[in-house]
């Protein structure tokens, strides 16, 4: 099941992420409208592309909102042309706001490693570079241990012919990306590496993750 999922990442490579950039626009980090009386989590997810990302989580019941931005490097407030340049540290991440009664963090993480290569460095598809790497930002002990254990039993499958190298760090900071990067894949599916790229992933995704997904 995982090598099968691989495609996810490694097919429709024509396109990279950083083939449409814009001009810089200020970042405003939207309000989250919750239910009442709801307790949520947050996951800090990287695995390339924060456009697939984005996609991906958004179609999961029980997430209320899934963000881009950059986190894990030593610039403040950076930009995507600053991140882009590789200088900064940061990674492209997800910011995933959900409820744990609803889903759980183990099947976040069931998700995050079934939607990339966890065994390219710095890579996924024809996207390279730093800022796509493979990593879990931990917020709390438990979050930790989970990943730690996950990508143990993954190791040890055999899952992959080649080790994980998925970095499992404490959470560092984040900061959102450009508002033209938030809701991407929604808004621009007719753009080419929303077309070429995320669209076949997310055809694989909603047939493998059907009893997951919210209802549209």
């Amino acid at each position: 099941m995982f090598r099968k999922l691989l495609t996810f990442s490694i097919s429709c490579c024509l396109f990279s992420c950083a083939q449409s950039a814009e001009p810089e626009k200020i970042s405003i980090m939207s309000q989250e409208v919750l239910p009442a009386g709801v307790v949520t989590d947050t996951a800090y997810f990287g695995e390339g592309c924060f456009w697939c990302t984005e996609a991906f989580f958004q179609r999961l019941k029980g997430v209320y909102a899934v963000q881009s931005g950059y986190g894990g490097g030593w610039v403040d407030n950076p930009t995507y042309e600053q991140v882009c340049d590789k200088n900064t540290g940061h990674v492209e991440l997800a910011r995933i706001v959900y409820n744990p009664k609803e889903i759980s963090f183990d099947e976040l993480l069931e998700v995050f490693w079934k939607t990339h290569d966890p065994t390219t460095m710095d890579r996924q598809g024809n996207d390279a570079g730093p800022q796509y790497r493979s990593v879990i930002y931990y917020v709390n002990e438990e979050q930790k241990q989970k990943a730690e254990k996950y990508k143990s039993a993954l190791d040890k499958s055999g899952a992959w012919d080649k080790p994980i190298v998925t970095l499992i760090e404490p959470f560092k900071n984040y900061y959102p990306a450009e508002n033209y990067h938030q809701n991407y894949y929604n808004d621009n599916p007719n753009q080419g590496y929303c077309r070429y790229v995320i669209a076949p992933k997310l055809e694989k995704f909603e047939k493998v993750f059907k009893d997951k997904l919210r209802k549209q």
